[in-house]
Formats: structure tokens, C-alpha cells, sequence
């Protein structure tokens, strides 16, 4: 039986690494290249948010400035009714006080009516029932006008035998006095009044100071 040897040619082809023809000419991947291809997807998405975001931006700015529009023209609005509901309550801010002062005047006129038409009925009639018809009317005709004065929030100042008060009173004489306590009103000149409690018209008032003990003697 023979043996064969192997020369050392064979064993060099033996030992000849195998190459695959299909893909030995593929290069090997490249990690840039895929760091790259997420960069520009990540790009993109990054436009579109910030795109977005710009837009809503907008959107919100035209809504505040129209917002904006809208309370400068009701402030306006507001102005100018103030304006005329100032303007009208000082034209008739007297309204009310005229139309309670008419019947007043109504008053009057039906008592000078009245005077008259009784000296033509009867020239040599009674002068004392004439007088105190008269009197009787303008009683009443004062009396009206004082209530509309209360109603409007007028108040008589009369302080006969009251301390003064400077706040309310003045103070046109000093006159002695053994009866009266002295810086008391002895006297009124001219009634005061007041308007919702602020002095419209002082009282004039005498005020009475002690008596002078060399007057005395």
C-alpha cells in the first residue's frame, strides 16, 4: 500500500484564507454617518416645533392687542357717558327744589289775588278781617316754604338765649347784661341757616357780656 505526501505547495494552498467574492468589496459601517441622518431628522422636528411655537405666539399677541382695542373703546364709552350725566345733573341739579318751590309761589300769588279782589268788592269793607285774612295767608304760604327747605335738607339756625357758637354764629355787638348769662345771644339780627349741616349763612346775634360795675354804681 503506498502513502502519499503532501509537498509543502499543497499545504501552502491549505492554508490560504477563504475570501467570499460577495462581500469583499463592502466597506465597513460608518457611526458618523448614522449620527449625521439622526441629526438632520432631529433638525427638522426642532423647525417645526419652533415654527409652531412662533405661530401660537402670534396668535396669542393679535388676541391680547384686540382685547386691548376693545377695553379702550369701553373706557371711552364709559368717559363720555360720565361726561353726560355730569353735565346733566348740573343743568337740572335744582329740579326737584324748583318743582317743590312752584306751589310756594302759586301761594302767594292767589293771596295777592285775594287782597286785591276784596278792595274792589267792597272799598269801605272790614280793614281787620281783610288784615288778618292776609295774615292767615302768608302764614301758611311760610310755612309751606319751610317744609320744602326741611325736605331739602335746609335747618332754621335761631339760638335765642343759647350760648354762642362761633361755628354757626356771628357776632355783630356785645351788650351789656345783669339778666343774661354772659356770652349767651340776647338777641338775633338775621337767622342763620344750615345745608345738610354745613353753615350756608351764619346767625347775626347780639352777644351778652357781664356788666360793667362802675356802670352799675
Amino acid at each position: 500500500m503506498t502513502t502519499q505526501r503532501n509537498t509543502p505547495q499543497d499545504d501552502e494552498l491549505q492554508r490560504e484564507p477563504y475570501i467570499d467574492t460577495d462581500t469583499a468589496g463592502d466597506a465597513p459601517p460608518d457611526p458618523g454617518a448614522d449620527s449625521q441622518a439622526e441629526g438632520e431628522d432631529t433638525d427638522g422636528t426642532g423647525g417645526e416645533e419652533l415654527a409652531a411655537e412662533l405661530e401660537r405666539a402670534r396668535a396669542k399677541a393679535e388676541e391680547n392687542w384686540d382685547l386691548l382695542l376693545r377695553a379702550r373703546a369701553e373706557l371711552d364709552n364709559v368717559k363720555r357717558r360720565a361726561e353726560r350725566d355730569v353735565e346733566q345733573a348740573r343743568k337740572f341739579a335744582l329740579e326737584r327744589f324748583v318743582a317743590e318751590l312752584l306751589p310756594v309761589k302759586d301761594s302767594l300769588e292767589m293771596g295777592i289775588q285775594a287782597a286785591g279782589d276784596g278792595e274792589q268788592q267792597d272799598q269801605a269793607g272790614d280793614a281787620e278781617s281783610q288784615i288778618r285774612a292776609l295774615r292767615e295767608g302768608s302764614e301758611l304760604t311760610l310755612k309751606m316754604f319751610t317744609n320744602v327747605l326741611e325736605k331739602f335738607g335746609v335747618e332754621e339756625v335761631d339760638p335765642q338765649g343759647e350760648p354762642f357758637n362761633p361755628d354757626v354764629h356771628e357776632a355783630v355787638s356785645m351788650q351789656q347784661s345783669a339778666e343774661a348769662e354772659p356770652g349767651s345771644v340776647v338777641a338775633v339780627m338775621q337767622k342763620g341757616y344750615l345745608l345738610n349741616k354745613r353753615v350756608i349763612r351764619p346767625a347775626m346775634v347780639v352777644v351778652a357780656q357781664a356788666p360793667d360795675d362802675g356802670a352799675d354804681q
